[in-house]
């Protein structure tokens, strides 16, 4: 079959909504490094747009009729967006969902320690990467604290221009025989990928110190709260170490106000620090972290506030824990989507009732809006070349994924198929098939199977990607925005059941 360049189809004005597309994009990946980032992000944005959060609905018994726009948060780290459609929702509802996980360290609960005049803090990597990806290379930390009073303390640092950065070291090419010798998976182990912090030891004179017990000193509350952290060591085991770290507590207590044991009760994520850029001489490409699911996160959220007059009610679901299996409160495995369409359902005219939701979701018809595998010529071993996709041909269509016999895949029907042909066909959106890579080399998934469970019809739909689920990841601009335009062709033109 014939393959189309998206970009040799676009008029002089469509380029220009190709590079402000781009640009949106790139602010809000910029904006939303972690999930709980990305929700603030996106009610923002939606919120200016007029939709209205659904338990505030609940609450004053808001009747919903057709064009009325409301959303769900879940945690602050999962989302479902909802334009109203002209028929009743037991019809079906046309999804779009797409993930805003993506591979990074996490910090673990009893992170903080020193070694060797370093003060570190310990991670546990998230999510599919190559380790090796993550040393010498400026990191940054984002997410939050919680305090035991609830108090939320926000951390994001090393994004600034004026901020530290951090990072994990690696050994020198000099002394790296044994080393390089290994496997690469093996090369940097999961327990090495610990983030230097800090170097310079906590110094208080001993007359301030006599001064801070009598109450007179003139120091920060973080060098009290160090002095008070070295008194205890002391007081336990006889004997003080740990001077590097004392005076990172100490700047966390000054910075923050927090302490040590707020560590047990925070989700803190590294991330590569730095802003998306534009690639090539060009500027036809964008490369940035995190593309992976955000790439189709954002014009789905996009799609469905510029959807118009819509018979089918539209959702537009972002979740989290993808990366990992979908598994949690927060991950598509959760329930919490299918409550929020039961509380939609009982505001309507027609109101709720357990068939009517069942019916609602197996009447559905969904994209789950993923990533797919760049055909990259550096690597053409790995691509069985007719079934692989190509940055600027366009959205891609994946009938399948999983692994070697398909094991774990959801395989979209050829009726659902044909009718999405029909609908991107009637808009001129410019489209591609794919697989991840060729049989038996590996594979992957999505979380089209789990919204399949409901009977459902489901396809996965996304944009290329090169270097995916490393640090710096690379899609095409005008993939992104025909991931656009497909995505409210489909909103507003699909309208299939199955018989």
């Amino acid at each position: 079959m014939n393959r189309k360049n998206v970009w040799t189809t676009y008029s002089a004005a469509q380029l220009k909504k190709v590079d402000q597309f781009a640009e949106d994009y790139k602010k809000f990946l910029d904006e939303s490094k972690t999930e709980r980032e990305a929700i603030d992000t996106i009610v923002n944005e939606i919120e200016a747009a007029g939709y209205r959060e659904l338990n505030t609905l609940i609450g004053s018994k808001t009747k919903l009729k057709k064009g009325d726009k409301v959303y769900s948060v879940w945690m602050n780290k999962s989302i479902a967006i909802f334009q109203m459609g002209s028929e009743p929702m037991e019809n079906g509802l046309n999804i779009l969902g797409a993930h805003i996980d993506s591979p990074r360290l996490d910090v673990k609960q009893n992170p903080l320690y020193e070694d060797g005049g370093f003060a570190y803090l310990d991670t546990h990597y998230y999510g599919g990467i190559k380790k090796y990806h993550y040393v010498a290379m400026p990191l940054a930390i984002h997410g939050v604290l919680v305090k035991k009073d609830g108090t939320t303390v926000q951390l994001n640092v090393g994004e600034d221009e004026d901020d530290p950065v951090f990072f994990v070291s690696d050994l020198l090419i000099h002394l790296a025989q044994d080393q390089l010798s290994k496997k690469a998976s093996n090369v940097i182990e999961g327990e090495a990928l610990d983030l230097i912090i800090g170097h310079r030891p906590f110094v208080i004179e001993s007359k301030e110190k006599e001064k801070a017990e009598k109450k007179d000193a003139k120091l920060t509350a973080g060098q009290q709260y160090a002095i008070a952290a070295e008194k205890a060591e002391k007081a336990e085991s006889g004997k003080v170490s740990g001077a590097v770290r004392r005076g990172i507590l100490a700047i966390l207590n000054d910075l923050y106000g927090i302490e040590e044991e707020d560590f047990i009760s925070a989700e803190l994520e590294i991330v590569p620090a730095g802003k998306s850029r534009d690639a090539g001489f060009d500027r036809s490409m964008i490369m940035g972290y995190g593309h992976d699911d955000r790439v189709c996160a954002f014009p789905s959220m996009r799609a469905i506030m510029e959807a118009k007059n819509l018979k089918r009610t539209a959702c537009c679901i972002l979740v989290d824990k993808e990366e990992i299996g979908s598994v949690g409160a927060t991950g598509m495995r959760s329930r919490f989507f299918e409550n929020a369409v039961a509380e939609l359902m009982a505001l309507t005219k027609e109101g709720f009732n357990d068939l009517a939701l069942r019916r609602c979701l197996a009447n559905s018809c969904m994209l789950s809006s993923d990533v797919s595998a760049g055909f990259d010529p550096s690597y053409a071993s790995c691509f069985e070349k007719k079934n692989a996709s190509f940055l600027g041909e366009g959205l891609v269509f994946n009938k399948f994924t999983g692994a070697r016999g398909k094991s774990g895949s959801n395989d979209a029907n050829a009726e659902f198929i044909a009718e999405i042909r029909r609908a991107l066909d009637k808009e001129g959106i410019v489209y591609q098939t794919a697989e991840l890579g060729k049989v038996d080399v590996g594979g992957g998934g999505t979380i089209a199977y789990i919204l399949a469970l409901y009977g459902m019809n489901v396809i996965d739909a996304g944009v290329a990607v090169l270097n995916m689920h490393a640090p710096w990841e690379v899609i095409d601009k005008a993939d992104l925005y025909e991931a656009l335009r497909g995505y409210v062709a489909f909103l507003q033109n699909i309208d299939f059941r199955n018989e």
